[in-house]
């Protein structure tokens, strides 16, 4: 991405494109190749892989403070790291966290067909018009299986995406938090017995004697998952913030992620609360709910298989039933697909 946008902007200023992890910087500074860069007349200078270079943050901050002219972008995909280094660039950069793509992305990316973006009162009121010769199922269980992250074409995706999870849990996350490599090992233990009971009502009691561990460090085990981007815990308002809420449910991030965990054989009413869960977190306030599985604003939302009935959302004012296997919507029934398109 980085790299098209160079080639996009090629004829306006002067770029400088760098990895991080280059055996260049085994004895020269990112703040010595700044000068360098300056001197010569560059205008932006574009770092990748910024987490593999120790100390990145603060010799980014003092290439801020000494060339605040010069245009710096720089990416990691371990977003812990970044995090981590957030402090150091406060007031200084906006630090932004690329989401998985939704399905309507994956459709364009995969497919070159293209859906409009849908806000949620669109949804509700049915406004979507589909070509009578479109069926979005077929495709739609393609993302689910795959599609979210969008190296899925590549070969051996299966296993590559087991390295992520490796990655994350066994080394990403107790470097981060200062861990020993038996305690990554609980993680990925951790996760694994989460993928296989999610949507899980959190039961720290449990949890610990299952994975020997302290009760006491299964929230900060949790909290550390989810901001790898290995699970998403869904609060309640009780406190009147949603992000401050009590922790209802903890589901895996997303659907492919919850298919790789599952060997390919993910429980389907989990998978679908899972893909709901995570397209409309991005851009929507989503809750628990008292009555059903979810509340967006002043709506609850209960979602099932395409013979999915509205007993649970008996005298709730503004309940709806999210279908799977269905097109269009209709009345109070909202195709789950279409929630795909939030962003």
């Amino acid at each position: 991405m980085l790299r098209q946008y160079i080639l996009q902007h090629k004829n306006d200023d002067k770029f400088l494109y760098v990895s991080a992890n280059h055996i260049y910087f085994s004895d020269h500074s990112l703040a010595t190749l700044a000068d360098d860069f300056v001197l010569e007349g560059g205008t932006h200078l574009v770092i990748d892989e910024i987490h593999k270079y120790k100390g990145w943050s603060r010799e980014l901050k003092q290439i801020y403070d000494i060339y605040p002219a010069l245009k710096v972008t720089f990416s990691g995909s371990s977003v812990l790291d970044i995090l981590k280094g957030e402090a150091d660039l406060s007031r200084r950069a906006v630090v932004m966290t690329m989401q998985g793509m939704s399905f309507r992305e994956y459709r364009e990316f995969d497919h070159n067909i293209r859906l409009p973006r849908m806000s949620i009162e669109q949804i509700l009121d049915h406004t979507l018009r589909i070509d009578p010769g479109f069926h979005p199922m077929s495709y739609f269980r393609d993302y689910l299986s795959s599609g979210y992250y969008p190296f899925h074409k590549i070969d051996n995706f299966d296993v590559r995406m087991q390295q992520i999870v490796s990655q994350t849990t066994e080394s990403d996350i107790p470097l981060f938090a200062g861990m020993n490599a038996a305690t990554g090992r609980k993680l990925k233990q951790m996760l694994y017995v989460i993928s296989r009971l999610a949507p899980y009502k959190p039961n720290f009691e449990n949890l610990s004697t299952e994975l020997g561990v302290s009760k006491n460090n299964v929230p900060d085990y949790l909290a550390y998952l989810e901001k790898g981007g290995m699970i998403g815990m869904l609060r309640d308002v009780t406190r009147g913030m949603r992000s401050l809420g009590k922790v209802e449910k903890v589901y895996i991030d997303n659907p492919t992620l919850m298919t790789v965990l599952a060997d390919n054989v993910p429980d389907i009413g989990n998978l679908r609360e899972t893909f709901f869960y995570n397209q409309t977190r991005v851009v929507l306030p989503v809750s628990s709910s008292k009555e059903s599985d979810f509340r967006i604003y002043t709506h609850t939302f209960e979602v099932g298989g395409a013979g999915k009935g509205k007993r649970q959302l008996a005298g709730v004012s503004d309940g709806w039933v999210v279908r799977d296997n269905i097109e269009t919507g209709f009345d109070r029934f909202l195709p789950l697909w279409e929630f795909g398109l939030l962003y």
